[in-house]
This record gives C-alpha cells, sequence and structure tokens, in this order.
C-alpha cells in the first residue's frame, strides 16, 4: 500500500473541489454547466475509466480468479452496507430525507473517485479491483437505489433494461472481453492510439468531477454545509462507521491484508454524484441530497486518510478467528 500517494492524491482532489468552489461562486460553472458536465462524465469519461482500468491490466489466470472474487465481494459490501443503511435510517421521520439518508449511505463515489483513489493506494491491482465495484454499483443502484426512492411512490418504476444495460455494465463488459482476449488470441493487442486516447478520456473523471462538486458546494450557505446535524448523522456512518465495520469484521474473519484495507477503502468513499442526480430527477429532497454529497465529499479528505491509517493498524492485530 503506497500511503504517501494516496494522501497526495486526496489533497490533489482537495484542491481541484477548492477552484470549483470559486468557479461556482464566479458562476462560471453554473447548473447548466455543471449538468453538461455530468452528462459529459456519466455518459463518456466514466465508461473510459472503466474499460481504461480493465485493459491495463495483463491477462492471466490469477487476474481472472481476483476478477471473479472481486465481482463476488462487490456485490456483498453493497448488499450489507444496504443492509446497515435502511436499520440506521428507520427513525428518521421525514420520508423523502429518509430515501436519500439510506441512498447516500449506500452508494459511494466508487466510479470518479473510487478508481483513482484505489490505484494511488494499489498501484498493482486497485483500479482493476475498483471496476468490478462499479459493476456491482450500477446494477444494484437500478434494483437498491430505485427501490428506496419507489417506497411509497407509484410513479417509479424498476425495468430490467435499466438493471442490466447501462453505463457502468456496458463498458465494462467491453473491457473485460478485451482482457480475456489474449486467452483465445496470445498475440492480440491494442494500438496505443486507442489506449492512450482511452485513458486520455478517462482521466477527465476526477477533475471534472471535483470541479462538479466544489461547485455544487458554492450553492450552499456554510450553516447548509456545516450546521445540520442530518448530514452529519450521513456522513458519520458513511465515511466512519460502515468503513470501520468492514474493517474489523473482515480482520477477524481472516481476510487477507489487500482486502482489509481496500473494502475499508472503498466502502469509506463519500457519497456518489448519483444521489443528487436520482434526487433532482425523481423530485426527492433534491436540496438535502445535495448537502450530502457536498459535505461527505469535504469531510472525506479528513476522514479518508484516518481510516486507512486505522485499517493499517488493524492488519497488524492477532485477532482473526480463522
Amino acid at each position: 500500500m503506497d500511503f504517501a500517494a494516496f494522501l497526495s492524491t486526496v489533497i490533489t482532489m482537495f484542491v481541484i473541489l477548492i477552484v470549483g468552489f470559486i468557479l461556482g461562486k464566479m458562476n462560471i460553472i453554473d447548473s447548466v454547466a455543471s449538468k453538461r458536465f455530468s452528462a459529459l462524465i456519466v455518459s463518456i469519461a466514466q465508461p473510459a475509466l472503466i474499460i481504461d482500468s480493465l485493459i491495463s491490466k495483463k491477462y492471466s489466470m490469477e487476474a481472472l480468479k481476483l476478477a471473479l472474487i472481486s465481482l463476488g465481494l462487490a456485490f456483498a459490501v453493497h448488499l450489507i452496507m444496504a443492509l446497515i443503511a435502511y436499520l440506521a435510517c428507520i427513525k428518521i421521520k421525514d420520508i423523502n430525507e429518509r430515501k436519500i439518508t439510506e441512498f447516500a449511505m449506500v452508494f459511494g463515489n466508487i466510479g470518479f473517485l473510487g478508481i483513482p483513489v484505489m490505484e494511488s493506494l494499489f498501484p498493482d491491482n486497485g483500479a482493476f479491483v475498483a471496476s468490478f465495484f462499479i459493476v456491482s454499483f450500477n446494477i444494484l443502484l437500478w434494483i437498491i437505489g430505485l427501490g428506496i426512492l419507489a417506497r411509497k411512490r407509484d410513479d417509479i418504476k424498476l425495468t430490467p433494461k435499466k438493471i442490466f444495460i447501462n453505463k457502468g455494465t456496458v463498458p465494462t463488459l467491453i473491457g473485460f472481453v478485451i482482457f480475456l482476449l489474449p486467452a483465445f488470441l496470445p498475440s492480440f493487442t491494442l494500438h496505443e492510439v486507442v489506449t492512450s486516447s482511452i485513458g486520455y478520456i478517462a482521466s477527465l473523471c476526477t477533475p471534472i468531477s471535483m470541479l462538479i462538486i466544489g461547485a455544487l458546494l458554492s450553492t450552499r450557505s456554510a450553516k447548509q454545509i456545516f450546521g445540520s446535524s442530518k448530514v452529519y448523522y450521513l456522513c458519520f456512518f458513511k465515511l466512519i462507521a460502515i468503513p470501520l465495520f468492514f474493517c474489523f469484521t473482515l480482520k477477524i474473519l481472516g481476510f487477507s491484508d489487500f482486502w482489509v484495507l481496500f473494502i475499508t477503502a472503498v466502502s469509506g468513499m463519500p457519497s456518489a454524484t448519483a444521489t443528487s442526480m436520482f434526487a433532482e430527477l425523481y423530485d426527492t429532497a433534491p436540496g438535502f441530497s445535495a448537502q450530502g454529497v457536498g459535505t461527505s465529499t469535504l469531510l472525506s479528505v479528513a476522514t479518508m486518510p484516518l481510516v486507512i491509517l486505522i485499517a493499517s493498524a488493524v492488519i497488524e492485530w492477532n485477532i482473526s478467528i480463522f
């Protein structure tokens, strides 16, 4: 684990977020620009990021085994987070705020922030493994996520197409097929122009997403950002309680150091920007969702290094029951 590179990545993201905040205050990134940038990321940059993370890994049976294990753990982690979030939000009285809080606890910013952060922490396998967590994210987003928002609503419906054919699953399938091709065509390689082009487009994800979040924060008052106990409740679970739960549980169950650190880090990502996008699309407390996403992203600059340091200490303990 390269903690120095991870810390550098987090600080860089924070600096870009501040630039986005300034650009938002200057109205250079307004609501129209923010939506267009979001569309650019979701439709082009994130798919390229997923493909790039998969094709950059050289095929081997060991890599294939890692891919399958990653996918299985990704679904398990999201389902456990969904259960924790449901229990944590039962007593929230406002139905819409309850839905958004639960949604935001389950779905972290794995795509925009997760891949670069995981790559900085684990240069060999971080981005590759994170891409399979994005697959789980995108499938369960349309099952658990939409299911949360659909409670007591007749106008929100799940469809098989949305579940299995979306901007996360399709590029993953493309990238995985390219990853597997050398198993059948040993001489197969993508031309450097293709890989470079995908890489450059993928590199747009992190800076643009942080600029958008910064601009989003600029529309809220300091009181809204830092003065809401409901948002702090969300942030406590999303950024501290859930990742530390996985940290101690996985260590006790005897998981390897890599998985303890990786799942602690990936489960401690700030709330996904999809929270705000879905909140606006389905008119479910959009203002509160913006506060949750923005504040959790801002606080994650401090909490992500903290939980990683704690996890780094925990893996040294001799507390496994197996």
